[in-house]
């Protein structure tokens, strides 16, 4: 099914985007583009609840917050809310089931999903058109492909997202002025059914910790959930460097991270949500990047000072070159990780300090 692009402006555009955080942080740009090129268009987003506290305070976009974790009474309250409303168009950028039972509950003229083979969950049976299929892309850029689907070529790569003022105090009481800040998010996010970690190891932090600790005048945070790996982490690294650095593991609302990350001079995380919030906040990532592919998922502005020890990951657990792997493979060997050590890391970190310096 392709493009059936016509020449008049959408009076509305849904968009379903229901989690994660990274991909939340991807489809953004996507929707500020289409918003600079059908300024008149009302825009609506259907986002899952965790997401919208990140995207909470854009006032040109319509939310409508879906709980995942109440599928039933959640979808039966859209329904009502969604009841009397037809869009002209909806952007399904979600391949999921939950996402296509969201779908049956918005009436649009055309639903447009992903191609053939990134349309999971059969969710070309409730699309009447998808975008074209473009091999080995990164997922922003596999999300652009809707806005170029409606005829927009350009790419708005903006976020904008909003600082309440009660987060930029709260940041401003933990980064330090003429110090080099660096926020730390140790623990790789847990996608729902993983029974494996995809985290760097705690002694691999040290490592690297000890040498920021010895080598700069630097302020080091660490930020992350409730998990009990994300607490376990926090407390061995605390007590390792008693009140050389500041844990706040569990302590802040995502509009706080944001905040941190923002004012931070960069960010040292695995694969997870922090890397994209970091992008959305123009804050220098150094990724760390073995089980899952960074050209397709790492930070989208930072890939050069990106870890990427995929190849190697594939070479070694698998016995194949990445090219002979499906794109956006994931490779489940938590020892992938331990490729990437803390010299290759340490050399990142330096070579980034280094050119800030050169900057200011």
């Amino acid at each position: 099914m392709g493009s059936n692009i016509d020449s008049l402006t959408p009076d509305s555009i849904c968009v379903i985007r229901l989690s994660a955080l990274g991909d939340c942080c991807h489809a953004l740009p996507v929707v500020r583009t289409l918003q600079d090129n059908f300024p008149d268009t009302k825009l609506t987003w259907i986002v899952g609840k965790t997401e919208f506290q990140l995207l909470e305070g854009i006032e040109d976009i319509e939310f409508i917050i879906f709980d995942k974790s109440n599928l039933l009474q959640s979808l039966i309250k859209l329904s009502g809310e969604l009841k009397h409303r037809k869009f002209d168009i909806l952007l399904h950028m979600h391949a999921s089931m939950t996402a296509n039972l969201v779908s049956c509950l918005v009436k649009a003229t055309r639903k447009i999903g992903f191609d053939k083979d990134r349309a999971r969950d059969l969710q070309r049976l409730f699309c009447n058109e998808t975008i074209a299929a473009k091999p080995r892309q990164h997922v922003m850029d596999g999300l652009f492909g809707f806005a170029e689907h409606l005829g927009v070529g350009s790419k708005k790569l903006q976020w904008d997202l909003t600082i309440p003022e009660s987060a930029s105090i709260f940041a401003d009481n933990h980064i330090q002025k003429g110090k080099i800040n660096c926020v730390i998010s140790p623990c790789s996010s847990q996608r729902f059914g993983e029974t494996y970690d995809r985290s760097w190891s705690v002694e691999n932090y040290l490592s690297v910790i000890e040498h920021l600790i010895k080598t700069y005048d630097i302020q080091l945070i660490l930020t992350g959930g409730a998990t009990e790996i994300e607490l376990s982490y926090g407390k061995k690294i605390s007590q390792h460097f008693k009140n050389q650095v500041k844990n706040l593991i569990n302590k802040t609302s995502l509009k706080e991270l944001a905040a941190l990350v923002d004012k931070a001079d960069f960010v040292l995380c695995p694969d997870s949500g922090p890397a994209h919030i970091a992008t959305a906040m123009n804050t220098s990532v150094i990724g760390l990047y073995a089980m899952s592919n960074p050209l397709r998922s790492g930070p989208y502005c930072s890939q050069d000072c990106s870890i990427n020890a995929y190849p190697k990951a594939a070479q070694k657990f698998l016995n194949k070159e990445i090219s002979e792997l499906k794109w956006g493979y994931r490779i489940k060997e938590p020892e992938a990780m331990n490729l990437i050590t803390p010299m290759e890391v340490i050399k990142k970190i330096d070579q980034l300090i280094l050119q800030k310096m050169e900057q200011h």
